[in-house]
């Protein structure tokens, strides 16, 4: 019980992709050849690549990790050779070399330090760096997400169009459809951000992604607001354009 329990405990990567290959049918066919379509596309792309980007990152570059211990490991021995070199000095003269010996020890101690540290910071650095490069892809398809259902108005259903409008050839009911679909785009793509912070415990990565979910949570609420007023218009019967989708050439 508690294995099974366990499972559901974290983000399962494939069980996303999975869930947005089902969404991509479900566009495919509802909208062929559409712009949406092909954004889930992308997404799905996307996703499989971030699956195998997580575990690539999240795996310890042992690298940089050998050559930390060779510093660390160089340092300790250095400071053991000064020590014992510094306690066979015996007269004033002696002592008066000890000290400037230890001062030297001190500068070195303090600069094969600093470079540990620095080694030390390298591979989180260099994971955060490739993680937050995929993050900006995340975030960049969120925001073609927001621009396939910024043109879809629901207060402009039946209303006279100028030569400059844009297509609105949805009935309410597909409307729905599309705006729902965007917002689970929305959703799984926060989703695949969310497994980055997920796999790595870094300050700057776990804000990043809460910046996109904040992001995704605000554009969806939007979007539900739109299926709101789709289904007040519905219950006044408020007439409508009820038109086939068709794909276009020029489909967003």
């Amino acid at each position: 019980m508690a294995k099974s329990t366990h499972l559901y405990r974290s983000l399962d990567a494939d069980k996303v992709i999975a869930t947005l290959d089902k969404l991509g049918l479900r566009i495919s066919q509802r909208f062929p050849g559409s712009g949406l379509s092909r954004v889930c596309e992308d997404l799905i792309s996307l996703a499989k690549q971030t699956s195998k980007r997580i575990e690539y990152v999240s795996r310890p570059n042992w690298g940089m990790r050998i050559l930390l211990f060779v510093l660390v490991a160089s340092v300790i021995g250095s400071l053991a050779f000064l020590v014992s070199q510094a306690t066979a000095f015996k007269g004033t003269d002696e002592w008066s070399e000890a000290l400037q010996g230890l001062d030297a020890l001190f500068n070195i101690a303090v600069l094969l330090g600093g470079a540990a540290f620095f080694m030390s910071t390298l591979e989180t650095r260099w994971k955060r760096a490739r993680a937050l490069s995929a993050l900006h892809e995340l975030r960049s398809i969120v925001h073609v997400i927001d621009m396939h259902q910024l043109t879809k108005d629901p207060s402009m259903m039946g209303a006279a169009r100028t030569s400059d409008s844009p297509h609105r050839d949805l009935d309410p009911f597909s409307l729905m459809r599309y705006l729902d679909y965007c917002s689970e785009m929305l959703s799984l793509t926060a989703k695949c951000a969310a497994l980055y912070a997920e796999r790595l415990s870094d300050a700057v990565v776990v804000d990043t992604v809460g910046d996109i979910e904040r992001l995704t949570s605000e554009l969806s609420s939007k979007i539900w607001q739109k299926i709101t007023m789709v289904q007040s218009l519905e219950d006044r019967n408020m007439p409508g354009p009820v038109v086939k989708y068709k794909p276009r050439a020029d489909a967003q």
